[in-house]
């Protein structure tokens, strides 16, 4: 989480902060404003804070130091993820984490949907009923069809557009609801 959101969650201005942890005001606004990255701050700066909010130099830190990686990455780790842990294991583990929230308050709109698809799928296939706290994300698609990477480099002989109509048309129903091409998520190496 952003300091922004830190203080806005605790209900804690800049300014108090300020106070509480003996970094200067300026500084703190910087942070929260974009002009200096908390990453980036000496350690003293980080702990202080920290130790000021009660929580870690590790959580504190933590939205500051996770990069994005590329969209298939992405695909690749959960679906290794979910053949390690098994269905249920993996929907209890992304349900209780909250990750399809934590992603799309990131703004990381195809990584979270592709998340819900994934689960709302898993739910499907082992008869669960669905988890009720998504219906708002459920509606949402991106703006333009994402397809797979294979599907692209495949597609890109003189039978472009069929085969990505074929790659459409032959999709899980829960990716396509979010304008995502995904045909199997279990054929992982």
């Amino acid at each position: 989480m952003r300091l922004r959101e830190v203080l806005q969650n605790n209900h804690v201005s800049a300014y108090q902060l300020s106070k509480k942890s003996g970094v200067p005001y300026m500084t703190i606004n910087d942070i929260c404003n974009g002009k200096t990255d908390l990453a980036k701050s000496s350690a003293e700066t980080v702990f202080r804070l920290a130790e000021a909010l009660d929580m870690s130099m590790e959580q504190l830190l933590e939205d500051y130091l996770n990069k994005r990686s590329s969209f298939e990455l992405f695909k690749s780790n959960t679906c290794h993820r979910l053949k390690e842990q098994g269905d249920f294991a993996f929907l209890t583990e992304t349900l209780e984490s909250d990750q399809v929230r934590k992603l799309y308050e990131k703004k990381w709109f195809p990584e979270s949907f592709y998340l819900l698809a994934l689960v709302d799928y898993l739910c499907k296939e082992n008869g669960i009923d669905i988890c009720k706290d998504y219906e708002e994300l459920r509606v949402q698609k991106l703006d333009r069809v994402l397809y797979p990477a294979g599907i692209l480099a495949y597609s890109s002989s003189e039978r472009f557009e069929e085969i990505k109509e074929l790659a459409k048309s032959t999709s899980i129903p829960e990716f396509m609801r979010h304008n995502i091409v995904e045909g199997e998520v279990r054929d992982v190496v």
